[in-house]
Parts: C-alpha cells; sequence; structure tokens
C-alpha cells in the first residue's frame, strides 16, 4: 500500500472480466444489476477518505495501478518503447465511457479508444463474498489483468486478436477462442507485473496463491457451474480456471513478455 506497506495477503472491447457470457451471472449470484448513473469519466474518483466505506479499497486500486504502470514504464523503456499511462475509472451500477454506456455487468473492463480502464467496485466487493476469492491480491489480479489489456493495445496484439476476431465471425466458436487468447494474453502480462512485483519485496506469503485462486475462480467453466448454467466451451471467452491458472502463473514465473503470446500455439 502506499506509505510502503506491502500489497497484503489475506476486454476483447466489453467482453466481461469472466463472469458473463450473455448473461448477468453476478446478479444469479446475488449481486448488483442496477444500471443507475455511473462514476463518468476522469481518471480515479473518490468521495473523502474520512466518509467513504470503500476509500482502502480505492487507495489500494490507485496503488496496485500506478505501481503497475510504472512498473511497465520501465519494461518498456527497456525496449526502446514509449509507454503511455492508462487513466482509472471507478465505477458502480454504471458508467459511461470511450466504448459506449456499460452497467453494472460489465463488470472490469479496458476501452482501448479512450485508454481508461473502467474498476467496478460492485464486483470486487462480491469478488472475495460470492466468487470466493478473498485478499488483496486477489483484487490486484483482477486490476493488473484489466492493464493488461491496455499493455496489448499499446503493443499491436490487440488489434491483431480483433482482427482475427472479424475474420472468423463475431459469434463463431474461432472468434470465442481469439477472444479466450486475447484474455489469457493479459493472465500472463498480470503474472509478468507480479513478477515483478514479488522481485521488489511487495509480495508476501499467500499472495501468490491469493492470485491464482482468483484466476481459478473466474474461470468461464467455474462460472457457469456457479450460476448453474451449462458449460459450453465454444462460447467461452476468457477461458477455463485450469488456462487461467496456468497463463498468470507463466506470466510470474518467467516475467517477460514474449513468454505471453498467445497469438499461437496450444493454450
Amino acid at each position: 500500500m502506499p506509505g510502503g506497506a506491502k500489497l497484503g495477503a489475506g476486454g476483447l472491447i466489453l467482453v466481461l472480466i469472466g463472469l458473463f457470457f450473455g448473461r448477468n451471472y453476478l446478479s444469479e449470484l446475488g449481486g448488483s444489476d442496477d444500471s443507475g448513473g455511473g462514476a463518468g469519466g476522469g481518471q480515479t474518483q473518490s468521495p473523502p477518505s474520512g466518509t467513504d466505506p470503500d476509500a482502502k479499497l480505492v487507495q489500494f486500486m490507485a496503488f496496485v495501478l500506478d505501481d503497475a504502470q510504472d512498473a511497465w514504464t520501465q519494461l518498456f523503456e527497456a525496449q526502446d518503447q514509449r509507454y503511455v499511462r492508462a487513466k482509472m475509472v471507478l465505477f458502480s451500477r454504471g458508467t459511461e465511457s470511450g466504448c459506449g454506456y456499460a452497467s453494472s455487468a460489465i463488470g472490469p473492463f479496458y476501452c482501448p479508444p479512450d485508454q481508461k480502464v473502467y474498476l467496478d467496485l460492485d464486483f470486487f466487493r462480491a469478488l472475495s463474498a460470492r466468487l470466493g476469492a478473498p485478499g488483496d491480491f486477489a483484487q490486484a489480479y483482477v486490476i493488473a489483468h484489466e492493464l493488461g489489456h491496455h499493455v496489448q493495445n499499446l503493443l499491436g496484439y490487440d488489434a491483431a486478436f480483433a482482427q482475427h476476431i472479424e475474420s472468423a465471425g463475431k459469434r463463431s466458436a474461432a472468434a470465442s477462442e481469439w477472444s479466450v487468447r486475447q484474455e489469457l494474453q493479459a493472465d500472463c502480462l498480470a503474472g509478468v507485473w507480479a513478477h515483478g512485483a514479488a522481485q521488489r519485496d511487495l509480495l508476501e506469503a499467500g499472495d501468490l496463491d491469493e492470485g491464482l485462486n482468483a484466476a481459478a475462480a473466474i474461470g468461464d467453466d467455474t462460472l457457469a457451474r456457479k450460476a448453474g448454467a451449462e458449460v459450453v466451451p465454444e462460447s467461452f471467452t476468457h477461458g477455463t480456471s485450469a488456462q487461467r491458472v496456468r497463463w498468470f502463473k507463466r506470466g510470474f514465473d518467467h516475467g517477460q513478455v514474449g513468454d505471453c503470446d498467445t497469438l499461437k500455439g496450444p493454450l
């Protein structure tokens, strides 16, 4: 956390973080599907820390995003590339974005046109309580995943995946596989940041397990089973729990963007 503390132990545009496959699984699990007004554009938005029950969460989100962006800046500079910092928008119930209006059913997402990471506070409240992924580093994994999409955008991977999805036909099984490949790369890039965070002594015992547990908890197959829905691999958008764990761990173990190429090869 800011002040020197450790992290603590404890899309495809508008493709969801792993909660929804055309249905609001968060609502079915007991979460909110309110489409009321959102936070709007801009950077992190939060009420005064003395009155806001989410102040600690907001502070943590800002810390993780800043640390991850500092790390990516250094990684880009090492390759003679320029990193453009993304902005963070926090919202509940819904928000306007450069990709259109997003309700709480969307969950966290990244919008390439405005280069902003949109983080749904309702999702982070549900992460531990309803999805079985407690701990600060579970939250950090989700934030790093969304920032991974920003990295994809800057490196040109986003355009490559979009072209494959368009060519395959957006609602086809082939397009779903390309979406999965895009999301798994974001998981791997989140792992690359976590690798660096561990080297900088920001992780405590149990943090990696929290991240891996979160990756497993929001796999397409696991979420479908929790919601009582049929598991249909052809409709997956983010990957199975096993795949998400494997690619996040791959990024963590190797710490290299080059090891996160999901455009080809087995998943």
